[in-house]
Order: structure tokens, then sequence, then C-alpha cells
């Protein structure tokens, strides 16, 4: 651990180290998976640079969305006669449950 430094003195240590930080001014920071998407909301974003090589560092509120096949959108969207927006809206308030949000979308 490193003893109490002032910020001055660790970005003047960095640079001697040849290393540099920069903070972007990002608005959303959306990391896409597979099977969902991680949205960092209202993030900090560094991004340290050392021996040619970028690091990111990322905080900030997370929450996740499924993604969602435009099969299942289209199935829930032919069951419940209505269109594919609404349909898809149901399917995210449901995780992705097909018999969940075809009753949603029914009431």
């Amino acid at each position: 651990m490193l003893p109490k430094v002032n910020p001055r003195q660790m970005k003047k240590m960095m640079r001697q180290m040849g290393m540099e930080m920069e903070e972007l001014d990002a608005r959303e920071v959306i990391i896409k998976l597979a099977d969902r998407e991680i949205i960092i909301e209202d993030p900090t974003v560094n991004v340290v640079t050392a021996m040619n090589q970028k690091t990111y560092q990322i905080t900030g509120t997370e929450r996740e969305r499924q993604n969602i096949p435009e099969e299942d959108i289209k199935l829930v969207a032919s069951q419940a006669n209505v269109t594919e927006e609404r349909a898809k809206e149901a399917l995210e308030k449901t995780n992705g449950d097909l018999a969940e949000a075809i009753v949603l979308l029914g009431n």
C-alpha cells in the first residue's frame, strides 16, 4: 500500500516511470458480452498508458441488459398481437421470459 501522496506528486512519479493518466469525459460505457450487456451509467473513466499499452479503469453505477433474440421478439409479438417494439419492452421487463411477456401484454 502506498503512503498518502498528493495527486500532483503521483502524476510526477507516474511520468518518471513512463506512465500517463488521462480522464475521459464519458457519459455511458457499454460492455457487450455474448448473452448480455453491462451498462455503466455516470462513469468515471481513466486511461493509463504505460509501455505503449492502454489500460481503462471504469467506475460507476452498473446495470445489466439481456440480449433478446429477434425470433423471441417476433414470437411474443405474434402471440400477443402487439408491435415488435412492445414485445421487446415486455421481454426486457420479464428478463427474456416468453410466457411471462405474453401474459404481461395480455393484461
